[in-house]
């Protein structure tokens, strides 16, 4: 075959591809074209129309956040269900009388100034050394901005911050920020497990056990010149005692009130707590430091 025979052959061959191509592209084009748009509907449709699925899906998200926020223990974030504990300052210089001060900004941003009264404070502040060495559970004032502020005894080294709250439109929670303190620092080594406290003449002994998981009962003993004052205790803050309970690993926090003097106390995991006793005699109020290890679970 000559070369302009050839030529035009396969310019034939082309139009008929084309040609060929066109017609199944009409044949198939509309339904081809419309898929997208169909997607697009089906995705509108599940936004809009199949609201049930959506809503429940949502929900179901929204229990298992709910649920492992839960599930995380207080004290070790300064955010939880949009509310965020800002430190006027994170770092300080040692004092008798330190001060310390602190918003708590609400899911708009905005301080929160209204808040619940929980054994009959607004806000409890504990202060703890990271290495156990010092404890305070203080009361801080709060100003018409949403500011609060109260003195702290610091001493050199790295200091966790908890507020422990109720926000008028929320839940109760505990944030904690870190706060570090200037100066010489030498942590103390690990305490061994201890029972028994003594403060200012009186010897505090706890009786329980810590179990990971479990509800069990603590049930401190208070003497005085070897004479039991257990029955003598005064409420402070409408309870006979406070107890705090820190996991020693990460510093969770653990607020336990009792009935009576028996504490229900329930710890997450197995591990090393420091427990700090709060309890009134004579009108003073004293803190007793523990240290306890639960087992069973795993250890953190």
């Amino acid at each position: 075959m000559s070369t302009p025979v050839r030529l035009a052959t396969f310019v034939v061959a082309i139009a008929a591809v084309f040609g060929v191509a066109a017609v199944v592209g009409r044949a198939l084009g509309p339904e081809a074209a419309d898929e997208p748009v169909a997607h697009d509907m089906a995705m509108d449709e599940g936004a809009h129309g199949d609201s049930e699925h959506s809503e429940h899906s949502e929900h179901s998200e929204h229990s298992e956040h709910s649920e492992h926020a839960a599930a995380t223990p207080a004290g070790l974030t300064a955010t939880q269900d949009g509310y965020t504990l800002s430190l006027g300052a994170d770092r300080a210089r040692p004092g008798s009388a330190v001060p310390l001060s602190f918003t708590i900004a609400g899911p708009d941003g905005a301080p929160v100034t209204d808040y619940d009264v929980q054994h009959e404070k607004r806000l409890h502040l504990i202060v703890v050394r990271r290495d156990a060495t010092g404890f305070q559970h203080v009361h801080p004032t709060l100003a018409a901005d949403g500011m609060w502020s109260a003195p702290v005894d610091l001493t050199p080294g790295a200091w966790r911050v908890y507020a422990d709250f109720k926000p008028a439109a929320g839940e109760a929670m505990t944030l904690g920020a870190d706060l570090l303190v200037a100066g010489d620092f030498r942590p103390a080594a690990p305490r061994a497990d201890t029972r028994s406290a003594t403060v200012d003449g009186y010897t505090v002994t706890l009786d329980g056990d810590l179990a990971a998981g479990d509800d069990t009962v603590l049930t401190p003993r208070v003497t005085l010149d070897g004479r039991d004052v257990t029955g003598e205790l005064e409420p402070y803050l409408g309870a006979l005692g406070h107890l705090v309970a820190l996991r020693r690993s990460d510093l969770a926090y653990l607020h336990v009130h009792p009935e009576g003097l028996d504490f229900h106390t329930s710890v997450p995991t197995a591990g090393t707590y420091e427990l700090y006793l709060d309890f009134q005699h004579r009108g003073v109020v004293r803190t007793a430091h523990f240290t306890m290890t639960a087992g069973g679970g795993h250890a953190h």
